[in-house]
């Protein structure tokens, strides 16, 4: 291989760079382009099997269509790492989720080939349907619009609806599925196992060989593709009838499915499709972590692997000397195993966060109670909602940025027939990398406002085994608990489980200058700023509620006759979240207090390091502590005078 190969892709700037390459220098591309992602992911932790698996796709569409001017639309996003790297951000992809630098996902504001906003996922074919009818409604008819489904995403709801409304459209629109088999977790559900059976079958190979056959032809009848269309459309549709499939009885044409790793063989597949109107669908076949040997062999760990060392395949750990405490999630999955153990109306429910929620543990243990659903998060909640009914206690586990997309059914299906469903809201309030779209913002302030919900939050990994035992110990109707992502407190898996009262706080700390009144994980912050505002002769009192839904109103009474300056603590938005609550208290009884909100501000919140985050955002200890020092000074000065 020359010097000049293996150049290539520094000499990549934009997408207009490739056009001048031969078919078989993309092999060179893809090559360098994996290792390249490779090489930064290993130092700098991120998704690494999505974007691996479709690096010759994305080299594929790049040299044959006109980017940005034909948009291209990634679902899920974190696919998309080497379409960033082909787009101009090569030189600064190692910011990739640091705090200030490029997003770990498309992003409009960022770059112009980023033609839609993306972090969850099974979006890309509505969007990509309204970019290509928006388009034709302007008068711009040359516009070729691609969305890339794939990591699981066409389990989502969504994606059925959007192709459910493009079939019928005459839209110039090119839906790529991206059949890995693999979510982070391996695919599941009947289509998993509809697109195994056409990437299998002898009747769609022969199928796919006489497509291709007809457009070899189709390519040699060149220049006027228009009337060949019109000539073989006869012929194609009747390929299509003899072949009928799901995607075309949505009235989608079908091409595939194909070698998702042959990059020469994409190219020209895509440069034939091009030509051919309307609506159609490619199936491409690829394996998530195409490449890197390790990244294939354990696909479920490479998804997001962390650092690790690109030549073993190492993950590397954080080494300490003293014990770490375990993770929120894993604290979540052995408690889960613990109650299933012993009370049999248990089940698990998660959408496609089998691993990510520790849920894998209850699936090992016991498997006829453990339900995959794959990316569904509104079937998730109303299935949960039906066990619910026949005398099963479905724990319901979904990242809370997720959850926001079950909003109605949690009203509809659970809240207004007080099933007894516990909704378990993992990665709630900041997460951190990944950024605005999956900060856990906003369920306090959404779950706050539904009848019949109870609302909780531990303040560490003891308090979230407690609300986990007292949710199904009765019925208490709907019950939301929701925590953090990451590591909190040493737990003592001896301890025995403690039924804890619904509604009720607790004072963890007294003091008299000023009530801190928290909910959540945040409360540990509280306790270490009481602790050094202390050293301040500012002494603090502090409440921790334990219970957003149902607030208790006991407590706050007593704060609110004993404290003129109150500050309240969540990690979630301050609009309509606990600072909300306590302010609409004190206001409905009649206490005079000044109150201050620390939380997530009316803003979305960029990605960077929890602890960068909460430092931005102003809840973090220091935080805190200069809010204290503000609202007491002049108490503070009067005791030192």
């Amino acid at each position: 291989m020359d010097k000049q190969k293996k150049d290539l892709l520094d000499q990549i700037k934009f997408p207009s760079d490739m056009k001048k390459l031969r078919p078989e220098d993309l092999i060179v591309l893809s090559d360098e382009l994996r290792q390249f992602i490779i090489d930064i992911v290993s130092a700098n932790s991120g998704h690494l099997g999505a974007s691996l698996g479709v690096v010759e796709l994305t080299v594929a569409l790049h040299y044959i269509y006109n980017t940005p001017y034909d948009q291209i639309i990634w679902d899920v996003g974190h696919q998309a790492y080497g379409h960033k790297i082909l787009t101009g951000r090569k030189e600064i992809f190692h910011t990739n989720r640091k705090y200030k630098g490029i997003s770990g996902f498309p992003k409009m504001s960022e770059s112009e080939f980023d033609s839609f906003g993306v972090g969850h996922s099974s979006t890309s074919i509505s969007a990509a349907l309204g970019i290509a009818i928006g388009s034709k409604l302007r008068g711009i008819d040359d516009r070729h619009v691609v969305a890339i489904i794939g990591d699981g995403s066409l389990t989502g709801g969504l994606a059925f609806e959007g192709l459910n409304n493009a079939g019928l459209s005459n839209a110039n629109l090119l839906v790529i599925v991206n059949d890995n088999n693999m979510a982070i977790d391996r695919n599941v559900g009947a289509l998993q196992e509809y697109l195994l059976n056409i990437t299998t079958s002898k009747a769609y190979n022969k199928f796919k060989a006489d497509v291709w056959n007809m457009l070899g032809i189709f390519r040699k009848l060149r220049p006027n593709p228009r009337n060949v269309v019109k000539k073989m459309e006869g012929a194609v549709k009747s390929a299509l009838l003899k072949h009928s499939n799901l995607f075309e009885a949505l009235q989608f044409r079908y091409f595939g499915p194909v070698d998702g790793h042959d990059v020469v063989h994409l190219s020209k597949v895509l440069a034939d499709l091009k030509d051919i109107p309307g609506p159609k669908l490619l199936h491409v076949v690829t394996t998530k972590g195409k490449g890197y040997k390790f990244a294939e062999a354990d696909q479920t760990t490479f998804h997001a692997p962390g650092l690790f060392n690109k030549f073993t395949g190492e993950i590397l750990k954080v080494i300490s000397n003293t014990p770490q405490p375990p993770k929120y999630q894993d604290v979540f999955g052995q408690t889960l195993v613990e109650l299933a153990t012993a009370n049999p109306k248990i089940a698990g429910i998660t959408p496609a966060m089998v691993s990510g929620s520790s849920m894998n543990l209850m699936f090992d243990k016991y498997p006829k109670r453990s339900f995959d659903v794959g990316i569904a998060e509104q079937h998730a909640v109303t299935f949960s909602a039906g066990l619910a009914t026949q005398g099963m206690i479905p724990f319901c586990n979904i990242y809370s940025s997720f959850m926001q997309r079950a909003f109605d059914q949690v009203i509809h299906d659970i809240a207004i027939q007080k099933l007894q469903v516990v909704l378990c809201l993992d990665r709630a309030g900041i997460v951190g990398e990944d950024g605005p779209t999956h900060h856990g913002a906003y369920d306090l302030a959404f779950m706050r406002c539904i009848p019949n919900l109870i609302v909780s939050a531990p303040m560490n990994e003891e308090e979230l085994r407690n609300l986990m035992y007292t949710a199904q110990s009765e019925n208490f109707g709907p019950f939301v608990i929701r925590y953090p992502k990451g590591h909190g407190v040493m737990v003592d898996w001896h301890t025995p489980f403690k039924k804890l009262p619904i509604g009720k706080g607790r004072i963890l700390r007294e003091g008299d200058d000023l009530a801190i009144i928290s909910l959540g994980t945040v409360g540990n912050f509280a306790q270490e700023a009481c602790k050094i505002l202390s050293s301040e002769l500012i002494e603090v009192a502090h409440f921790d509620m334990r219970f957003l839904k149902p607030l208790d109103s006991d407590l706050l009474h007593k704060v609110g006759k004993r404290f003129k300056t109150i500050i309240t603590i969540e990690d979630g938005t301050i609009n309509g979240g606990l600072g909300s609550a306590v302010l609409e208290f004190m206001s409905d009884n009649g206490y005079q207090v000044q109150l201050k909100r620390l939380g997530i501000p009316d803003r979305f919140v960029e990605h960077g390091s929890q602890t960068q985050l909460y430092r931005e955002c102003g809840y973090d200890v220091q935080g805190i502590i200069e809010t204290a020092r503000l609202l007491v000074k002049p108490k503070v000065l009067s005791k030192v005078g």
